[in-house]
């Protein structure tokens, strides 16, 4: 089982995960690619094996109004192919998530058409590194514009005209307030995506009461055989939210929020979920917390302490942390 995080290493704050200049500095895919090898050298003496790229890897690459940047990602061939065979020498597992602007079932044709490009790019991203088929892009269903059902179908319908290199590289994942698990299970019925088990969105969305186990089950069973399927981990923060004021006045404390991810992770829910899919196919931990890879090795000491079944699971083997 591999563990995971996102974008921004915090215990090395130095390091960049893009290039995050303006258009007018004119950014590159090639100058986030010479920050990438310094993450992967800080993952693999971190002893981390999953990691989310930046889904701004290649700065305005799909911009419609800046043709300038769109040719990044041939542009880079080379760079692409050494880094991908850096990730693979590590045992590296890469994914993309993109960002909340790429609608799939955009009932308005430019705004899916815009997305498509999106994940197109992300895509090319990945089979230019030359990467497995578990490197994969994490796309939700979208929006409900008044109508699930015929929003639902209209992803379906967005999905089959994409070119089979975004369809390869493509899974979808269930969210908190709008598509299910019953809903992804849908959509993977009728084109084969693979799907990604939330575990904290079926939490908060799960209106059939689909339980837990068989969800997992029926989600890691849309990925091939020969394929490592992979989950996202989250647990719930439960910290005041402090608004302070000016002028003297008295600080808000505002109402929790579920949805809101947790610095670090709870160790001991972590533990009952992996104890609750005992029986299931093995499957790596994409975790989805604000404290990144601080809360990765702190999990790895946790489960050291209070698993050590589930401790000898993790690949890399665990060390010190």
């Amino acid at each position: 089982m591999r563990l995971g995080f996102l974008v921004k290493p915090l215990a090395r704050p130095e390091l960049r995960s893009h290039d995050s200049r303006r258009w007018q500095n004119s950014p590159h895919l090639s100058v986030s690619l010479a920050y990438l090898r310094d993450i992967f050298t800080y993952l693999a003496e971190a002893r981390i094996s999953m990691y989310r790229l930046s889904s701004e890897l290649a700065p305005y690459a799909t911009h419609p109004d800046m043709p300038q940047f769109h040719g990044q990602v041939a542009a880079c061939a080379v760079e692409l192919a050494e880094i991908g065979r850096l990730a693979r020498s590590t045992d590296l597992r890469l994914s993309f998530h993109p960002a909340q602007h790429v609608v799939v079932n955009a009932p308005d044709p430019e705004l899916a058409a815009r997305s498509a490009a999106d994940l197109a790019m992300q895509a090319a991203i990945l089979d230019s590194m030359a990467l497995g088929p578990e490197a994969v892009v994490v796309t939700h269903v979208g929006g409900i514009y008044g109508d699930r059902a015929a929003a639902r179908a209209r992803f379906v319908e967005h999905y089959e005209v994409l070119p089979e290199g975004v369809r390869r590289r493509l899974a979808l994942e269930n969210d908190d307030t709008r598509f299910g698990v019953a809903d992804t299970l849908w959509v993977h019925r009728r084109t084969g995506i693979r799907l990604i088990f939330d575990n904290l969105h079926h939490r908060l969305n799960n209106p059939d009461g689909l339980p837990p186990w068989d969800t997992l089950a029926a989600c890691l069973a849309t990925w091939p055989v020969d394929i490592r399927p992979k989950i996202h981990f989250s647990t719930p923060r439960t910290e005041w939210m402090v608004e302070e004021r000016s002028g003297g006045e008295q600080p808000t404390v505002r109402q929790a929020r579920w949805a809101r991810h947790s610095d670090y992770v709870n160790p001991f829910e972590f533990i009952d979920f992996m104890r609750m899919a005992e029986g299931l196919r093995p499957f790596d931990v994409m975790l989805e917390v604000r404290a990144k890879d601080l809360a990765l090795r702190q999990l790895r000491r946790d489960l050291a302490a209070y698993a050590p079944d589930l401790a000898a699971r993790l690949e890399p083997a665990l060390g010190d942390g």
